[in-house]
Parts: structure tokens; C-alpha cells; sequence
């Protein structure tokens, strides 16, 4: 079992980011550490907490490996299309060759790129890149 031990300098902070740190996913991990600084369990701390066992493990595992810097970080994934690389290339050829469909877009996109894409995702890109008019 792993020990504890927070500094009365962490304790300051955590205290003041369980109600007043701007981001309320950070209240959340401060409130998780002053649980944990006031000894109760783990499952006690996320039932209090709101969240679920692995999830306390997970945020006292950041603060062991890190500290506070560490428990604070927030690593949201946004993931980036593949078709964004291609961005350029592609809103110049739509530009001077408007596509009549989606589906004319998705065969030159397949074609130019060698990226084969669902009509949804082709319509989401178009719309992103926003200087194409497709017909409907």
C-alpha cells in the first residue's frame, strides 16, 4: 500500500483549487487529494468525489509521479483528420473544380489523396474547409 504525504504548501493549494481553480475537471482532482489528505479510502473518495475508484488511483498515481503540476494537467484528446495534411491541395482543387456531389467530392478526394473517406466525413471536411458548394 502506497503512503501519502502532502506538504502543508500542497495542502494550501489544494484547498484553495477544490472551489476557486477556473477548470471545474481540476476542482474535481484538488477535492480527490484533500479526501486522500484527510486519510479516508478510495472508495470513500469516489463515491464523495463523484468518480469512480480507478479514477482516484489515477489522479493520486499523477500527483505521486508529478505533484500538483501533474494532477492539474489537462490531456483532452482531439484527434485531427487525415485529410487536414491535404487541406490546401484539395479547397484549391474544389475551388476551380466545384464537386456536383458528395459523392464526386469522395472519389476525387480517394483519388488525390488515397484517402477513402464515407460521404459523412467528405461533407464534414467540405464544410470545414467551407469555400466548396456542393449541390444537393
Amino acid at each position: 500500500m502506497r503512503t501519502f504525504s502532502f506538504s502543508r504548501a500542497d495542502l494550501d493549494i489544494i484547498q484553495r483549487d477544490r472551489y476557486q481553480h477556473p477548470h471545474p475537471r481540476v476542482q474535481q482532482r484538488m477535492e480527490v487529494l484533500w479526501l486522500k489528505s484527510q486519510c479516508c479510502t478510495h472508495a470513500a473518495i469516489g463515491q464523495l468525489a463523484g468518480v469512480s475508484r480507478r479514477t482516484v488511483q489515477r489522479i493520486l498515481d499523477d500527483y505521486l509521479a508529478g505533484g500538483l503540476d501533474q494532477a492539474r494537467k489537462l490531456c483532452f484528446r482531439k484527434p485531427e483528420s487525415a485529410l487536414l495534411k491535404h487541406q490546401d491541395t484539395l479547397e484549391d482543387y474544389f475551388l476551380h473544380n466545384p464537386p456536383a456531389s458528395t459523392g464526386q467530392a469522395q472519389a476525387v478526394i480517394e483519388k488525390l489523396t488515397g484517402i477513402k473517406r464515407g460521404l459523412t466525413q467528405v461533407r464534414r471536411f467540405l464544410k470545414k474547409v467551407s469555400t466548396c458548394v456542393i449541390a444537393k
